[in-house]
């Protein structure tokens, strides 16, 4: 059985994972991974990004005291993310195929240094034929540095990493047309970049045990598809999921988010994700917005900066927006904010930001 894709991520949410009761559900973890077996062997490398570590750990110990939410959640997700592990690799030893532990934070794709060494990690544990499970480290993850959920972790493994397809896994069949609860609510089987407003088709319910709802989903599927990455929204909970959305797309419910044609450089991809590292921003006026914005490639020069805000060295993440306030996109700084603040509004200078360093929404 020959595969359209080569190289895929599959996220894999908590409550496909989880039981009602909180605990593991290890009989789809195995159907999971049985899957997951059945595409290795016919050749298409697979990473994993994996939640159920805080369910998991839910499940086994029970807090002596009362504790706040962040104690908690590095609790249970300390105990839980070895309890998750040994099963994924006890039962990924039965089909003679070695997983390993990838934990991350956010704060690990920060500059490209970072980001280079994850890739490079990864990389290695394909080229030796090894299954990469991800999640987020959220023993030592502090809020405002946590990934939105393991969706926009998902997304930024599957851009870094070339892969040719993403597949979210939820407890739903994909992306409604109404609200799910509602009989007459139909899944929209493919969403391309013409339809540019999807939030009155979005249920905004988080589950039990994830952070994220579909509007996060949503979000990251479009700005992956965005990178040439073919993302698909399906239902964890049905049988052969993988195996049937794999080989006829159209054989079981799911929203598909069409790849876009031609892909950003790694540079670029890298500065898509990193909004939340962004150090200051500057303001630019009309003509440099429709300059940024136009088919022809264009570095943002001084000329076209009206004010610079925050204070950042040189090779820091800048966020870039228009005179409302609306963000256009993001760049590395190739001057610091005393220079750029001494250089803004005059011509004759290197671009504060060169197209190459530079990723516009």
């Amino acid at each position: 059985m020959s595969h359209q894709y080569k190289k895929i991520a599959i996220k894999i949410g908590s409550n496909v994972l989880t039981k009602p009761d909180q605990t593991l559900n290890v009989d789809r973890i195995s159907h999971l991974v049985n899957q997951i077996a059945v595409l290795r062997k016919s050749g298409v490398e697979v990473i994993l990004i994996s939640s159920g570590a805080v369910a998991a750990g839910r499940g086994e110990v029970t807090p002596e005291k009362r504790m706040d939410p962040v104690s908690s959640r590095q609790l249970w997700s300390a105990v839980g993310q070895a309890k998750l592990i040994n099963h994924y690799f006890d039962l990924f030893k039965e089909h003679r195929i070695t997983c390993a532990q990838v934990l991350t934070t956010k704060d690990n794709f920060k500059d490209r240094q970072h980001y280079l060494n994850m890739k490079n990690c990864v990389t290695t544990l394909l080229e030796n034929g090894v299954v990469p499970i991800v999640n987020e480290n959220d023993a030592i993850s502090v809020t405002e540095l946590m990934f939105t959920d393991n969706d926009e972790l998902s997304g930024l493994i599957a851009s870094m990493m070339d892969c040719e397809a993403l597949i979210i896994l939820s407890n739903i069949d994909g992306i409604y047309n109404g609200d799910p609860s509602d009989p007459d609510s139909k899944v929209i089987p493919t969403i391309k970049h013409s339809i540019k407003d999807l939030s009155s088709f979005i249920s905004t319910k988080k589950s039990n045990f994830g952070r994220g709802g579909m509007l996060t989903k949503c979000n990251i599927a479009r700005k992956v598809s965005e990178h040439g990455v073919s993302v698909f929204i399906a239902n964890g909970e049905r049988s052969n999921i993988l195996i049937d959305l794999l080989k006829d797309k159209d054989s079981v419910p799911n929203t598909h988010f069409v790849a876009h044609t031609g892909k950003p450089s790694h540079v670029k991809r890298w500065l898509a994700h990193s909004h939340s590292f962004a150090k200051g921003e500057v303001i630019v006026n009309d003509g440099a917005k429709q300059a940024l914005l136009s088919e022809k490639a264009s570095s943002l020069l001084f000329i076209g900066i009206t004010k610079v805000e925050g204070s950042f060295k040189k090779g820091d993440i800048i966020s870039i927006k228009d005179q409302k306030g609306i963000l256009l996109g993001l760049g590395k700084s190739y001057y610091d904010s005393e220079k750029a603040i001494e250089k803004a509004g005059h011509k004759n200078s290197k671009p504060l930001v060169h197209y190459d360093y530079l990723y516009l929404y």
